[in-house]
């Protein structure tokens, strides 16, 4: 089985990066499956219905999704349609939204979770440790994958080490810089952060003059995002029979 992550979709450019890379990247790679971070889809916070159906038109099968999840209400109107949506299963207010999806790939079954780190992070219900266990209790699939959406590398780390041997995949999302420290750790594949698929100049997705007006004179400001073109980032993991990770590539593709 091979799956491609995206790292987290930022606005318009990002979207249109999605639209560019992806075919030629599934066919390179025979990708099976798709998971991509789309919680900054919709002008850099959240998702919409509109950009929901785009994404999976353009070839993404499932979406996760952070600490932007709630941005856009009107998601809430097809939670119930939009079966290829993930929440954070610990991101309040929490729900019985799907905060862990299963999904059939070549005979076999893939689940993808949502979670949210502690560290710097707000609104979070519970550790990502608490939530991981009680999800154990009752998802089984032959292959389980968690984007893990959070600042801090070390407890990322950490929690790629401690699931190591139920977990097939932990890729980091949310600061939107690729690290480069991709890896495979007793076949679970795990990256910090897999990056942005956004605009490449611009402070993290954000307009750079609106990012040191805010830093440096204190303006308040919105939240406007750049308008160059996007970088795309992504990991590619090969799993085997045995249903662990045998290989990964960290992807970039800068504009």
């Amino acid at each position: 089985m091979n799956i491609l992550f995206i790292g987290d979709i930022v606005g318009a450019s990002g979207r249109a990066a999605v639209k560019k890379h992806l075919p030629a990247l599934k066919q390179r790679y025979d990708i099976d499956f798709v998971i991509a971070n789309g919680e900054n889809a919709a002008h850099g916070k959240g998702i919409t219905p509109r950009i929901y159906q785009e994404l999976i038109t353009n070839g993404i099968q499932c979406i996760t999704l952070g600490n932007h999840a709630y941005s856009k209400s009107e998601i809430m109107m097809i939670k119930d349609q939009a079966d290829r949506l993930v929440f954070p299963a610990n991101l309040l207010p929490t729900s019985d939204l799907n905060q862990t999806k299963v999904f059939r790939v070549k005979e076999k079954t893939l689940a993808v979770t949502n979670l949210m780190t502690q560290v710097f992070m707000e609104n979070v219900s519970q550790s990502p440790f608490e939530s991981m266990d009680k999800i154990l209790e009752t998802v089984n699939a032959d292959v389980h994958i968690v984007d893990l959406h959070g600042e801090a590398t070390s407890e990322k780390i950490a929690f790629a080490y401690h699931y190591k041997n139920v977990l097939a995949g932990v890729f980091g999302t949310h600061t939107h810089v690729q690290t480069a420290d991709e890896r495979i750790i007793d076949g679970c594949a795990f990256i910090s952060d897999v990056g942005m698929t956004g605009p490449y100049e611009s402070i993290i997705g954000r307009d750079i003059a609106e990012v040191l007006a805010r830093i440096i004179q204190k303006t308040a400001t919105k939240y406007t995002i750049a308008e160059s073109e996007a970088v795309f980032s992504a990991i590619y993991v090969r799993f085997d029979s045995s249903n662990r990770a045998n290989f990964v590539e960290r992807i970039q593709i800068r504009p």
